[in-house]
């Protein structure tokens, strides 16, 4: 079968590889679509510490269930199915204590196994969700992301007619301005430094700001008369956001963490102390909210169909990496035709 393998930093090959073995209380998936993470392209450029080449990366995906291994979830061949893609050890404090999203050995599919751009793939039963019939495979395939936004929109304790700015306009800070908008938030105003996302945040009716040189910061002074917003989602993990996003939300504000920082970045405590600002910390989701983005999904598909932006064949896909970080495309969201 073809896949899409990471086999050294700054390589991928779509190739021809073994078809996975069966295992039990599993079900064996055709693919339809796969979305490329954050996570993909930091594997790629040999960046992730856990993900070893060779890896059929991928853990965004979408798929058809041919066979079944148990069939103890009731899934038969022919649901459409997405997948939870964590996996938890099970017995460290976090897991034993309710919350094993965020478990000590944390491990994903398609970082510390191989994942979902191939033709096919066992999965495990327990982790799958029968997709909507309603959904298009492309709207499936944003289900992961989108349960990130669920997740974060909890952390933040977001309350109807809350002011909100979003830091980072990629994939996930888009899906939360969607998500924003359709909880009934008062405002939302979307930053970012790339020209062409603001243009697509703009087409879809976001207020937008670029914020090279200090330029969010005044905005939102300007424009709140210097009160400031009532949430501050930080989805881009830039240097300059850490220290901008308590500038920016009010005193008793949320900052809530969606991106994720690479590195130790400064923050300016004392806005935190001086404002009595909320500073959270939101990873991944909880089973129960991935659940929650399979229905929710349903709900805003109309909104979701703006989200992706290029598909590309698994076939040709080699250069996928290439092609998001070419800044002439604008790309948002790319997805792998793995029929293709």
């Amino acid at each position: 079968m073809k896949a899409l393998v990471y086999t050294a930093p700054a390589r991928v090959e779509a190739r021809d590889v073994p078809e996975p073995p069966p295992r039990d209380r599993a079900a064996k998936l055709r693919m339809h679509y796969c979305g490329v993470c954050g996570t993909d392209i930091a594997i790629h450029a040999g960046k992730h510490p856990r993900a070893k080449a060779p890896l059929i990366i991928g853990h965004e995906f979408v798929g058809v269930i041919e066979e079944v291994r148990g069939g103890a979830r009731g899934f038969k061949p022919g649901d459409r199915v997405v997948a939870y893609p964590l996996l938890s050890c099970g017995v460290c404090l976090p897991c034993r204590t309710g919350t094993p999203h965020v478990c000590e050995k944390l491990k994903l599919i398609g970082i510390d196994g191989d994942g979902g751009m191939a033709e096919r793939a066992w999965v495990d039963e327990d982790v799958l969700f029968k997709v909507d019939d309603t959904l298009s495979d492309r709207i499936a395939a944003l289900i992961e992301p989108l349960a990130v936004i669920v997740r974060s929109l909890h952390q933040a304790r977001f309350r109807m007619r809350d002011s909100a700015v979003i830091v980072g306009a990629g994939p996930i800070g888009v899906l939360t301005a969607i998500a924003l908008r359709r909880s009934g938030a008062s405002r939302i105003v979307i930053s970012d430094i790339d020209e062409a996302r603001l243009g697509m945040c703009r087409a879809l009716g976001y207020e937008t700001v670029n914020g090279k040189s200090g330029g969010l910061v005044d905005y939102v002074d300007e424009t709140t008369k210097g009160e400031g917003a009532d949430v501050v989602f930080e989805c881009s993990g830039a240097e300059s956001a850490a220290l901008e996003m308590t500038k920016i939300a009010r005193v008793g504000g949320m900052i809530c963490m969606t991106g994720i920082h690479k590195a130790p970045h400064r923050v300016d405590l004392r806005d935190i102390n001086f404002k009595e600002q909320i500073l959270v910390g939101s990873r991944v989701y909880t089973k129960r909210e991935f659940e929650q983005a399979v229905s929710y999904a349903a709900h805003i598909k109309d909104d979701l169909e703006h989200v992706v932006t290029q598909v590309v064949p698994l076939t040709t896909s080699e250069g996928i990496f290439d092609m998001i970080a070419d800044p002439a495309i604008n790309t948002i969201k790319v997805l792998v035709d793995c029929t293709r």
